[in-house]
Protein backbone atom coordinates (compact mmCIF):
# COMPACT_ATOMS: atom_id res chain seq x y z
CA UNK A 1 0.00 0.00 0.00
CA UNK A 2 1.29 3.54 -0.73
CA UNK A 3 2.47 5.64 2.21
CA UNK A 4 -0.48 8.08 3.66
CA UNK A 5 -0.31 11.46 2.60
CA UNK A 6 0.80 12.77 6.01
CA UNK A 7 2.98 16.10 5.80
CA UNK A 8 5.70 15.49 8.99
CA UNK A 9 5.13 19.91 9.85
CA UNK A 10 1.69 20.32 11.25
CA UNK A 11 2.16 23.95 11.02
CA UNK A 12 4.43 25.98 9.81
CA UNK A 13 4.37 30.08 9.88
CA UNK A 14 7.57 31.09 8.48
CA UNK A 15 10.53 29.99 9.42
CA UNK A 16 9.27 28.48 13.08
CA UNK A 17 7.79 25.08 12.13
CA UNK A 18 5.82 22.68 14.59
CA UNK A 19 6.26 19.19 13.85
CA UNK A 20 4.45 15.92 14.74
CA UNK A 21 7.65 14.28 15.92
CA UNK A 22 8.17 17.47 18.45
CA UNK A 23 4.44 16.91 19.51
CA UNK A 24 4.93 13.34 20.33
CA UNK A 25 7.62 13.98 22.81
CA UNK A 26 5.59 16.72 24.19
CA UNK A 27 2.88 14.26 24.67
CA UNK A 28 4.58 11.43 25.95
CA UNK A 29 6.30 13.61 28.57
CA UNK A 30 3.01 15.52 29.47
CA UNK A 31 1.02 12.21 29.65
CA UNK A 32 3.55 10.05 31.23
CA UNK A 33 4.14 13.23 34.23
CA UNK A 34 -0.01 13.29 34.88
CA UNK A 35 0.20 9.30 35.17
CA UNK A 36 2.73 9.16 37.41
CA UNK A 37 0.82 12.40 39.41
CA UNK A 38 -2.21 9.90 39.44
CA UNK A 39 0.00 7.23 40.84
CA UNK A 40 1.35 9.17 43.68
CA UNK A 41 -2.27 10.03 44.78
CA UNK A 42 -3.49 6.52 44.54
CA UNK A 43 -2.38 5.64 48.43
CA UNK A 44 -3.44 1.99 48.00
CA UNK A 45 -1.20 1.21 45.63
CA UNK A 46 1.33 1.55 47.85
CA UNK A 47 2.62 0.20 51.13
CA UNK A 48 1.27 3.43 53.36
CA UNK A 49 1.85 6.75 52.41
CA UNK A 50 3.36 6.98 48.90
CA UNK A 51 7.05 7.78 48.82
CA UNK A 52 6.83 10.95 46.77
CA UNK A 53 4.26 13.61 46.47
CA UNK A 54 2.61 15.43 43.52
CA UNK A 55 5.13 18.18 44.03
CA UNK A 56 8.14 15.89 43.55
CA UNK A 57 6.52 14.81 40.52
CA UNK A 58 6.18 18.09 38.74
CA UNK A 59 9.86 18.45 39.54
CA UNK A 60 10.91 15.63 38.04
CA UNK A 61 9.28 16.12 34.63
CA UNK A 62 12.19 18.42 33.98
CA UNK A 63 14.85 16.18 35.13
CA UNK A 64 13.24 13.58 32.90
CA UNK A 65 13.12 15.56 29.86
CA UNK A 66 16.66 16.31 30.00
CA UNK A 67 17.75 12.93 30.69
CA UNK A 68 15.34 11.83 27.42
CA UNK A 69 16.99 14.57 25.42
CA UNK A 70 20.48 14.21 26.64
CA UNK A 71 21.01 10.44 26.95
CA UNK A 72 18.79 9.99 23.84
CA UNK A 73 20.87 11.98 21.12
CA UNK A 74 24.30 11.08 23.09
CA UNK A 75 22.88 7.34 22.61
CA UNK A 76 22.72 7.73 18.83
CA UNK A 77 26.18 9.44 18.61
CA UNK A 78 28.00 6.50 20.22
CA UNK A 79 26.07 3.79 19.37
CA UNK A 80 24.87 4.24 16.32
CA UNK A 81 26.96 6.73 14.19
CA UNK A 82 30.24 8.10 16.22
CA UNK A 83 32.32 7.89 13.33
CA UNK A 84 30.47 10.85 11.60
CA UNK A 85 30.08 12.82 14.95
CA UNK A 86 33.98 12.01 15.56
CA UNK A 87 35.15 14.22 12.58
CA UNK A 88 31.29 16.81 12.71
CA UNK A 89 30.89 17.58 17.00
CA UNK A 90 29.75 20.53 16.02
CA UNK A 91 26.72 18.40 14.43
CA UNK A 92 26.05 16.59 18.03
CA UNK A 93 23.54 19.75 18.26
CA UNK A 94 22.13 19.29 15.37
CA UNK A 95 18.76 17.25 17.16
CA UNK A 96 16.11 18.67 14.47
CA UNK A 97 18.39 16.60 11.88
CA UNK A 98 17.16 13.70 13.71
CA UNK A 99 19.10 11.19 15.79
CA UNK A 100 17.55 10.00 18.99
CA UNK A 101 18.24 6.46 20.56
CA UNK A 102 15.94 4.62 22.86
CA UNK A 103 18.84 2.85 24.95
CA UNK A 104 20.78 6.29 25.34
CA UNK A 105 17.81 7.76 26.65
CA UNK A 106 17.20 5.02 29.05
CA UNK A 107 20.44 5.61 30.61
CA UNK A 108 19.96 9.29 30.21
CA UNK A 109 16.51 8.69 32.47
CA UNK A 110 18.16 6.27 34.52
CA UNK A 111 21.09 8.89 35.35
CA UNK A 112 18.91 11.61 36.26
CA UNK A 113 16.74 9.41 38.61
CA UNK A 114 19.73 8.58 40.47
CA UNK A 115 20.05 12.02 41.31
CA UNK A 116 16.84 12.88 41.73
CA UNK A 117 16.42 10.24 44.26
CA UNK A 118 19.37 11.64 46.43
CA UNK A 119 18.18 15.06 45.96
CA UNK A 120 14.68 14.21 47.67
CA UNK A 121 15.74 10.68 49.55
CA UNK A 122 12.82 8.68 47.33
CA UNK A 123 13.95 5.49 47.05
CA UNK A 124 15.60 4.65 43.65
CA UNK A 125 13.77 1.72 42.79
CA UNK A 126 10.26 3.21 43.67
CA UNK A 127 11.16 6.09 41.29
CA UNK A 128 12.17 3.46 38.24
CA UNK A 129 9.27 1.50 38.69
CA UNK A 130 6.86 5.05 38.06
CA UNK A 131 8.86 6.40 35.20
CA UNK A 132 8.86 2.48 33.93
CA UNK A 133 4.74 2.79 34.02
CA UNK A 134 4.66 6.08 32.26
CA UNK A 135 7.49 5.18 29.56
CA UNK A 136 5.49 3.20 27.57
CA UNK A 137 3.20 6.48 26.52
CA UNK A 138 6.16 8.14 25.60
CA UNK A 139 7.63 5.45 23.56
CA UNK A 140 3.65 4.63 21.63
CA UNK A 141 3.63 8.51 20.90
CA UNK A 142 7.30 8.28 19.24
CA UNK A 143 6.84 5.29 17.90
CA UNK A 144 3.95 6.81 15.62
CA UNK A 145 5.76 9.91 15.31
CA UNK A 146 8.88 8.11 13.58
CA UNK A 147 5.96 6.46 10.70
CA UNK A 148 4.58 9.92 9.86
CA UNK A 149 8.14 10.57 9.86
CA UNK A 150 8.46 8.10 7.09
CA UNK A 151 12.00 6.85 9.14
CA UNK A 152 13.01 3.89 10.96
CA UNK A 153 10.90 1.59 8.39
CA UNK A 154 11.08 -2.44 7.76
CA UNK A 155 12.53 -4.35 5.78
CA UNK A 156 11.25 -5.58 2.54
CA UNK A 157 7.96 -7.67 2.73
CA UNK A 158 4.92 -9.10 0.62
CA UNK A 159 2.34 -8.79 3.06
CA UNK A 160 -0.57 -7.22 2.26
CA UNK A 161 -0.04 -4.76 4.59
CA UNK A 162 3.81 -3.99 3.63
CA UNK A 163 4.25 0.47 3.01
CA UNK A 164 5.73 2.14 -0.15
CA UNK A 165 7.92 4.58 2.14
CA UNK A 166 8.54 7.65 0.19
CA UNK A 167 13.04 7.30 1.02
CA UNK A 168 12.38 3.40 1.20
CA UNK A 169 12.43 2.54 -2.38
CA UNK A 170 10.48 1.26 -4.90
CA UNK A 171 9.31 -2.08 -2.87
CA UNK A 172 6.77 -2.57 -0.21
CA UNK A 173 8.43 -2.68 3.52
CA UNK A 174 6.84 -3.73 7.23
CA UNK A 175 5.67 -0.88 8.98
CA UNK A 176 7.82 -1.70 11.93
CA UNK A 177 7.72 1.49 13.84
CA UNK A 178 3.67 0.61 14.17
CA UNK A 179 4.65 -3.12 15.38
CA UNK A 180 6.93 -1.06 18.09
CA UNK A 181 3.55 0.96 18.91
CA UNK A 182 1.86 -1.77 19.40
CA UNK A 183 4.00 -3.62 21.19
CA UNK A 184 6.90 -1.48 23.08
CA UNK A 185 3.65 1.10 23.64
CA UNK A 186 0.26 -0.27 24.08
CA UNK A 187 1.41 -4.10 25.22
CA UNK A 188 3.51 -3.22 27.23
CA UNK A 189 1.22 -0.43 28.83
CA UNK A 190 -1.64 -2.95 29.61
CA UNK A 191 1.06 -5.81 30.87
CA UNK A 192 2.66 -2.44 33.93
CA UNK A 193 -1.04 -1.41 33.84
CA UNK A 194 -1.92 -5.00 34.64
CA UNK A 195 0.97 -5.61 37.24
CA UNK A 196 0.35 -2.22 39.06
CA UNK A 197 -3.21 -1.96 39.30
CA UNK A 198 -4.47 -5.39 39.56
CA UNK A 199 -1.35 -7.07 41.66
CA UNK A 200 -0.46 -4.18 43.14
CA UNK A 201 3.15 -4.28 42.18
CA UNK A 202 4.35 -0.86 43.21
CA UNK A 203 4.34 -2.78 47.08
CA UNK A 204 7.46 -4.46 45.83
CA UNK A 205 9.72 -2.09 44.40
CA UNK A 206 11.55 -3.12 41.47
CA UNK A 207 8.80 -5.43 39.82
CA UNK A 208 7.72 -2.94 37.51
CA UNK A 209 10.99 -1.22 36.05
CA UNK A 210 12.28 -5.02 35.65
CA UNK A 211 9.00 -5.79 33.61
CA UNK A 212 9.43 -2.68 31.59
CA UNK A 213 12.90 -3.04 31.03
CA UNK A 214 12.78 -6.57 30.60
CA UNK A 215 9.66 -6.44 28.35
CA UNK A 216 11.19 -3.36 25.90
CA UNK A 217 14.19 -5.80 25.18
CA UNK A 218 12.23 -8.35 24.08
CA UNK A 219 10.11 -6.47 22.14
CA UNK A 220 12.80 -4.52 20.39
CA UNK A 221 14.68 -7.92 19.68
CA UNK A 222 11.13 -9.01 17.82
CA UNK A 223 10.55 -6.36 15.78
CA UNK A 224 14.55 -6.05 15.44
CA UNK A 225 13.77 -9.01 12.85
CA UNK A 226 11.27 -7.09 10.67
CA UNK A 227 13.31 -3.34 11.08
CA UNK A 228 15.93 -2.33 8.56
CA UNK A 229 19.21 -1.86 10.27
CA UNK A 230 20.78 1.56 9.71
CA UNK A 231 22.68 2.20 6.93
CA UNK A 232 25.52 3.12 8.30
CA UNK A 233 25.49 -0.14 10.32
CA UNK A 234 24.04 -2.75 8.78
CA UNK A 235 23.87 -6.48 9.96
CA UNK A 236 26.54 -7.69 12.26
CA UNK A 237 27.81 -10.92 12.85
CA UNK A 238 27.45 -12.87 9.30
CA UNK A 239 24.28 -11.00 8.60
CA UNK A 240 21.38 -11.72 10.84
CA UNK A 241 22.67 -9.16 14.43
CA UNK A 242 21.69 -5.77 14.66
CA UNK A 243 22.54 -2.96 17.02
CA UNK A 244 18.65 -3.07 18.44
CA UNK A 245 19.66 -6.16 19.30
CA UNK A 246 22.97 -6.20 20.72
CA UNK A 247 21.69 -3.18 22.76
CA UNK A 248 17.92 -4.61 23.43
CA UNK A 249 19.30 -8.36 24.67
CA UNK A 250 20.86 -7.78 27.12
CA UNK A 251 18.48 -5.13 28.58
CA UNK A 252 16.19 -8.16 28.52
CA UNK A 253 17.91 -10.32 30.47
CA UNK A 254 18.78 -7.15 33.17
CA UNK A 255 15.08 -6.67 33.66
CA UNK A 256 14.70 -10.38 34.49
CA UNK A 257 17.80 -9.89 37.17
CA UNK A 258 15.77 -7.27 38.41
CA UNK A 259 12.37 -8.63 38.53
CA UNK A 260 13.98 -12.03 40.51
CA UNK A 261 15.54 -9.56 43.02
CA UNK A 262 12.49 -7.44 43.84
CA UNK A 263 10.19 -10.35 44.21
CA UNK A 264 13.08 -12.41 46.42
CA UNK A 265 12.55 -9.64 48.32
CA UNK A 266 10.19 -9.42 51.75
CA UNK A 267 7.49 -7.09 50.59
CA UNK A 268 8.72 -3.54 52.04
CA UNK A 269 5.51 -3.69 54.51
CA UNK A 270 7.78 -6.61 55.92
CA UNK A 271 11.10 -4.69 55.51
CA UNK A 272 9.55 -2.23 57.61
CA UNK A 273 7.68 -3.94 60.62
CA UNK A 274 11.11 -5.88 61.38
CA UNK A 275 13.08 -2.83 60.86
CA UNK A 276 10.81 -1.25 64.14
CA UNK A 277 11.48 -4.31 65.93
CA UNK A 278 15.67 -4.11 65.88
Amino acid sequence: MPFPDIDPVLIQIGPFAIRWYALAYIAGLVLGWRYVVLLAEKERLWPGKPPFTKNDADDMLLWVALGVILGGRLGYVFFYNPGHYLWHPVEILYVWQGGMSFHGGAAGVLVAMIFFARSRNIPLLTLMDVTSAAATIGLFFGRIANFINAELWGRVTDAPWGVVFPNGGPLPRHPSQLYEAALEGLLLFAVLWFLTWRLGALKRPGIVAGAFICGYGLARTFVEFFREPDAQLGYLAGGWLTMGMVLSIPMALAGAALIWYAATRAPVEARAAAAKKK
